[in-house]
């Protein structure tokens, strides 16, 4: 697979062992892998950056002032620009967190990370804020259908029982598998309450008025925020978490997730961790389980059902998903020029520009196409 020219070769500075390289390449390889959990990539400028503060040439909160003086510099932005801008912001942010040594297991702490995290990355953000409505997430691991997240009024109890029950909770006990489960567990049920909402700016509004490239409506940031969360709360516990799970396998994260808090019982779907335990005992136990998007779809779970062991390597290539004709459309461009933009696009399909992105975002969520380098550089490449 070709590089991303801009990409920082992060496994060389982490196998050179020279402790202070190999701690800050680690986060930043964590941090900017983490962005394809939304489908962002982060800037060339953003991997230069990165390179100097790895390097010793500036430090993490000297990286930070600069990426955010470029983007207060620019005088126009796009929705490419828009994406670009929260992928290179909040990376920086995790590396600073990730190299900071304090944690305080609290829900606080998972406030405060939230907030460290979107504030100023967002119009009108509610960065740090609980979200004060109930939710529903469209799923392509559950073909469309949503989790059932914690609902708004009973957030902060939630919470705060679920902290109160893990802080008390006695890991002597347990055999370091058993110790993984419980973990697993944990971490599914803080993801589920999904205590943070989104940025919205209604329409009309005049974004003019406001720094140009502040996004109109924002994910939810709670996947990254608990991926934060996560890494600081193990590391704690004396794990040494290394970086090739989040930074590669981010998107798998959060479907197994998803599938650790999914119940249809008319369906015969039951939550069901083992997903989540696999990239857990991959970072805890040194294991080297397959760490597969269509593993954890739910239409997999039904084809095993009805194959022999025998047949089960022919299956994994076999798990298809939903494809519509737009999508298809994009898919075959693409074939056809890897370097086409979403505007060169949008002529061609006919559709809005807008519904481009849309279905670009959700065949990247599916594992149908990656962007392969930075956003005015790189290319898109369908994974056959």
């Amino acid at each position: 697979m070709e590089k991303n020219p801009y990409e920082i070769d992060f496994e060389s500075y982490i196998r050179e062992g020279e402790p202070d390289k190999k701690e800050k390449s680690i986060a930043w390889s964590i941090a900017t892998g983490l962005q394809q959990v939304d489908g962002l990539t982060p800037s060339a400028y953003l991997y230069e950056t990165a390179k100097r503060n790895i390097e010793g040439e500036i430090s993490i909160e000297e990286a930070k002032k600069l990426i955010d003086s470029y983007y207060e510099s620019k005088t126009s932005c796009t929705e490419d620009d828009d994406d670009t801008e929260e992928a290179d912001k909040v990376s920086t942010r995790i590396t600073e967190l990730l190299s900071e040594k304090s944690f305080s297991f609290t829900p606080n702490q998972l406030l405060s990370i939230h907030e460290r995290l979107f504030k100023g990355v967002f119009y009108k953000v509610k960065a740090g804020k609980f979200r004060d409505y109930n939710i529903t997430k469209k799923e392509w691991v559950l073909n469309g259908d949503t989790v059932l997240y914690a609902n708004a009024d009973l957030i902060k109890e939630t919470l705060k029982y679920d902290f109160e029950t893990e802080k008390s909770f006695d890991y002597s006990k347990l055999s370091k598998e058993d110790a993984v489960k419980h973990i697993t567990r944990f971490v599914a049920n803080m993801w589920q309450i999904h205590p943070f909402g989104d940025a919205h700016v209604p329409q009309g509004t005049n974004v003019n008025n406001f720094h140009s490239c502040k996004r109109r409506g924002a994910a939810y940031g709670n996947t990254r925020t608990t991926a934060v969360f996560t890494i600081k709360y193990l590391r704690s516990l004396g794990f040494n978490v290394n970086n090739e799970p989040f930074e590669k396998h981010s998107w798998y994260f959060r479907n197994a997730l998803v599938r650790a808090n999914y119940t249809n019982m008319q369906k015969g779907i039951y939550m069901n961790t083992e997903y989540l335990e696999k990239f857990f005992r991959n970072i805890l136990l040194g294991e080297n389980n397959e760490l597969k998007n269509r593993y954890t779809h739910i239409d997999y779970d039904e084809y095993m059902k009805k194959v022999s062991v025998k047949e089960t390597e022919k299956i994994t290539q076999k798990i298809t998903v939903k494809i519509t004709a737009n999508q298809q459309k994009i898919i075959g461009v693409i074939k056809e020029n890897p370097f086409i933009t979403q505007e060169e696009l949008s002529n061609i399909v006919g559709i809005a520009r807008l519904n481009i992105n849309k279905n670009m975002k959700k065949l990247q969520e599916q594992g149908i196409i990656k962007r392969i380098g930075a956003d005015k550089n790189g290319h898109w490449e369908v994974i056959e």
